[in-house]
């Protein structure tokens, strides 16, 4: 979603907030275009992530939803190289897309951004993404971060106009995220002070008064 996190993919560097340097891909040059596009599917968090810490974002194409999110128009070897980062390996290869534009999906291995998925098109071009292979309610969900919510959120700001306050509301209703963060918390996160979520998610309490995990 967030322009400045896909530019660490592409020229290089650390993303603010996260912890690993990604090496670029080997042609840098910004996207050509982007559009803020609705896919049909569900966010939700799910794992931990060793960049962000917290759960990572996950998309599940097979779920009655929408998800905000943002097209760039890239080149082969660019897609490529930010699906090899997203697995921690050196991009020097291009994939081969035949299975996920004939198909709709391809597993190309079985991490969990190796799922290739064809989400629709846009003027004639196909969406592609590429998520875990597992579906949302076949693994347990995990909050996100409160660097990782405000790199999403941003995103979906910056992308789709929406305010700070309706990008709240969808995030925290995503699975992974919904009874971990509130809509206050997140909407201080992209706040001018984000300091009321800085802390990150509280566990909810149960119906006793306890604090709970899950």
């Amino acid at each position: 979603m967030h322009l400045d996190r896909l530019t660490a993919y592409l020229e290089g560097g650390r993303p603010p907030g996260g912890r690993i340097d990604y090496p670029g891909c080997r042609d840098p040059r910004p996207p050509l275009r982007a559009e803020p596009v609705m896919l049909p599917g569900l966010l939700y968090f799910a794992t931990e992530s060793p960049t962000w810490t917290g759960g990572r974002a996950f998309y599940d194409p097979g779920v009655e939803d929408q998800l905000p999110a943002r097209a760039y128009l890239l080149t082969l070897g660019q897609f490529s190289d930010i699906a090899a980062q997203e697995m921690f390996r050196t991009p020097d290869e291009d994939l081969d897309l035949t299975d996920v534009l004939s198909l709709g999906r391809a597993e190309i291995g079985p991490g969990r951004y190796e799922t290739l998925v064809r989400a629709g098109r846009l003027d004639g071009s196909p969406i592609l993404t590429f998520t875990a292979p597992w579906r949302c309610a076949d693994v347990p969900w995990n909050a996100p971060s409160a660097a990782y919510l405000r790199h999403i959120a941003a995103g979906i700001i910056a992308g789709h106009r929406w305010s700070a306050r309706r990008t709240a509301e969808y995030l925290a209703g995503c699975p992974g995220a919904a009874g971990r963060w509130s809509v206050a918390e997140i909407e201080a996160l992209v706040s001018r002070d984000g300091s009321p979520g800085a802390q990150g998610p509280q566990a909810p309490e149960d119906p006793a008064g306890r604090r709970r995990n899950r």
